[in-house]
């Protein structure tokens, strides 16, 4: 995916290159700096010093030496000091002029640090959104696949409100497929998505499990199964790109906005029979705004469906149950409850 969440320590990463948050003498003084400065190596101190000084907001770039990148990005953040100093206006240029860099010697991909929020006390929760609103704002304009590394799980406060919600929703709706049988939930006369979550739990439900009784999927009788099997739906292909029409989105626009690479986008273009990750597909489906019965109808387009017993389909449920379609903000959700993030990359 274009843009991901990960844990990682940032100097591990096998990148084109990273950012390194440093001050003005570039000299490698503490936290990631000082990390970065000792496993690159003396060779990187002496370019360095041939770099400094740099600004605030600035960003240079070095080589990697012994890290596991090409490039290292350097930028030099600010001091935290209530956010009355003009500290987003600086943090914003961190990133933006470092993507830029980074785009200039042709990088492909680039994983950052939470700027600014180390020894420099800048909120980290406020630094994790204000980067992924920057980032993504850049990603619209250029591809790139690019890491926020969030070296500690607690190292931003997730909106407590927000996890409490979400954490009803599940408790309350969550299925225990164990303790349910699936026959005395199924009705033959209703449109019940819980036929295949029961039977199948996470995702690959056959089509014709959940299609509607009135489908023509719905009825073999007289049919061989060769017959049978070629009385297909649409595909997920033909379904998303109908969706997309009517949305008045360019095809651009909604696979940026679904956090999806590029390349993926165009593989399902190309290919009828393409059938992507649940997470792509739900990154679709929350791109183009869908409810949760088009959602359904798509993801069962590939063989999938949101179920009610597993945890990262319960969390889709709640966001589009409430109306709420920030892919990021969905992501940081599913971070913080230690699921798979929507979206694709390779």
């Amino acid at each position: 995916m274009p843009l991901q969440i990960i844990r990682q320590d940032i100097t591990k990463m096998r990148v084109d290159a990273i950012v390194n948050t440093t001050n003005e003498e570039m000299v490698g003084y503490s936290g990631v700096d000082l990390a970065v400065h000792t496993i690159a190596g003396p060779e990187l101190d002496a370019e360095c010093e041939t770099l400094a000084p740099l600004g605030l907001g600035q960003a240079k770039i070095s080589g990697g030496y012994r890290l596991p990148c090409k490039y290292v990005i350097h930028t030099s953040g600010p001091i935290w000091r209530g956010g009355l100093f003009g500290e987003s206006t600086i943090l914003r240029s961190c990133y933006m002029e470092s993507l830029k860099l980074a785009v200039k010697h042709g990088c492909k991909t680039v994983a950052f640090p939470l700027i600014s929020a180390g020894v420099y006390q800048y909120p980290k929760d406020h630094v994790l959104k204000f980067a992924i609103q920057t980032i993504t704002e850049f990603l619209f304009d250029n591809e790139l696949t690019v890491y926020l590394c969030v070296y500690d799980k607690e190292a931003y406060t997730f909106s407590q409100k927000l996890f409490n919600d979400i954490q009803s929703f599940i408790d309350d709706e969550y299925v225990d497929e164990h303790d349910k049988d699936y026959f005395d939930e199924y009705d033959d006369d209703e449109e019940d998505d819980s036929t295949s979550e029961f039977m199948f739990s996470m995702s690959y439900a056959p089509r014709a499990i959940i299609a509607r009784s009135d489908s023509p999927c719905s009825s073999v009788e007289g049919k061989t199964l060769d017959e049978y099997v070629d009385q297909l739906d649409r595909s997920f292909q033909e379904m998303l790109f109908d969706l997309i029409d009517k949305s008045g989105m360019r095809d651009v626009e909604c696979y940026k906005k679904a956090n999806v690479d590029k390349r993926i986008f165009s593989k399902i273009k190309s290919n009828k029979d393409y059938r992507p990750s649940k997470q792509t597909a739900v990154a679709f489906a929350i791109s183009l705004k869908l409810d949760l019965d088009t959602t359904q109808e798509l993801l069962a387009t590939a063989g999938m469906t949101l179920s009610r017993s597993n945890k990262f389909d319960k969390i889709i449920r709640y966001f589009i149950h409430n109306g709420i379609y920030d892919i990021f903000e969905i992501n940081e959700a599913l971070f913080e409850f230690d699921q798979m993030l929507l979206g694709s990359g390779m």
